[in-house]
């Protein structure tokens, strides 16, 4: 799947849909992505803030995604664990824009050449209109190749 066809696609999705997410952006290559989440009346919490959910739905699936195209078929990638701080209310448009520079995804190709599981680490903050920070979300992603390309004795 083309990076442009994943972005059109990804912004009909019910929950992207029905929180105001929209995916802005995804590079050619797979190394950035940039998501937005407006201030709808539908998708405001009682104090008239974002719900913390819609903050951390816009940022959940992006880095698997991209490593996952980057790598390629010869890897299982997979989301292990998330963590969120939340920092400031968010209203009206929050950003976030997720980085995935080669040099990373070579270092971790190297870490997994072995057979052996990585989990490596991202972070991508969540910035509004002013460029103030709303939140902060670390993502562990478990990284290790296929069965069938891991090195003699390394099946298992």
């Amino acid at each position: 799947m083309t990076p442009g066809t994943l972005r059109r696609l990804i912004n009909f999705w019910p929950p992207f849909l029905g929180a105001g997410i929209r995916v802005r952006r995804i590079a050619p290559d797979w190394s950035e992505a940039e998501v937005e989440l407006r201030a709808r009346f539908y998708n405001r919490n009682y104090v008239g803030t974002h719900f913390g959910g819609s903050l951390y739905a816009m940022a959940d699936p992006f880095f698997m995604l991209m490593l996952m195209h980057q790598l390629g078929g010869r890897y299982l990638v997979w989301d292990r664990a998330a963590h969120i701080d939340f920092v400031a209310p968010g209203r009206g448009t929050v950003r976030a824009r997720f980085e995935m520079p080669e040099a990373r995804v070579a270092e971790i190709r190297e870490q997994a050449a072995a057979g052996e599981k990585i989990l490596p680490e991202f972070e991508v903050r969540l910035i509004d209109a002013d460029g103030a920070l709303v939140a902060t979300v670390r993502k562990v992603i478990y990284v290790r190749l296929k069965p069938r390309f891991r090195p003699e004795g390394e099946a298992a």
